[in-house]
């Protein structure tokens, strides 16, 4: 594999067994980057995409961890330190998207959906900022979701909360360490054609999705990726604290 617009970088892309994440670390991989491909129930899926990886010439491993948990986050940086000997690009990936009325959300449900979607982000920004810091240069990049900036999506108080709060999180991370070289970001994908569980999206019509964009089809996972690329590499040096939105045009701000 050719050297890449990360070459000599290594990531960590959390949910990176399918879908979105899977698209992030094969294009940072195919760029030069090392990655940790993380997943947390289908070790199969994160070993297809460690197993694709290098059979490109690729660097990657595969971590099995929860990142709800805080010390699974833990051992999950120090064996990408293990094998790589630092993280300076942190992806930030999973979440749950639950369709439940309001007043149908539990107390359970509340934290478990607050702790996947939004400190998980914190847990994983807090083990690696500090050696970001010493080392002049990092990225953080989070995935949120247009739900959590539109307001048009009913059902889902807990994850359009959750998406809202990691963008409030980009902005204290980007302010406090834009002194030290580390960049903090949001991607918010919109109609993106992914695997998901049909279950929670019955409410969708997808006629009417396709009727409000601009550019008139759904994206995919690449579309993500790519922008992404462009936060974590040099190309995205003057960039922090923002978001950019990968909607079709569906929602302009």
């Amino acid at each position: 594999m050719t050297a890449g617009r990360l070459a000599g970088r290594t990531a960590i892309v959390t949910g990176s067994g399918q879908n979105i994440g899977s698209a992030i670390a094969r294009l940072f991989a195919r760029e030069g980057a090392a990655v940790i491909v993380n997943g947390h129930s289908n070790r199969a899926n994160v070993d297809a995409v460690v197993q694709d990886i290098t059979a490109a010439g690729g660097k990657a491993i595969g971590v099995m961890a929860d990142v709800s948990d805080p010390d699974q986050v833990k051992q999950m940086v120090a064996q990408a330190e293990a094998a790589f000997g630092q993280v300076d690009i942190a992806v930030s990936n999973v979440g749950r998207r639950l369709r439940q009325n309001f007043e149908e959300i539990s107390i359970a449900d509340w934290r478990d959906t607050i702790n996947h979607n939004l400190s998980s982000v914190f847990y994983l920004a807090h083990v690696v900022l500090p050696r970001m810091r010493k080392r002049g240069w990092g990225r953080i990049i989070n995935i949120s979701g247009y739900d959590g900036f539109t307001g048009h999506m009913d059902q889902r108080a807990h994850n359009v909360t959750a998406k809202a709060g990691m963008h409030g999180l980009t902005k204290a991370i980007a302010r406090e360490y834009g002194v030290h070289g580390v960049t903090s970001n949001t991607v918010a994908p919109g109609a993106i054609d992914t695997k998901r569980d049909r279950a929670q999206y019955g409410h969708v019509n997808m006629e009417h999705v396709l009727a409000r964009l601009a550019i008139k089809h759904a994206g995919d996972s690449a579309d993500i990726a790519e922008a992404c690329l462009y936060l974590a590499g040099d190309s995205g040096k003057y960039v922090t604290g923002q978001v950019i939105h990968v909607n079709g045009g569906e929602f302009m701000f």
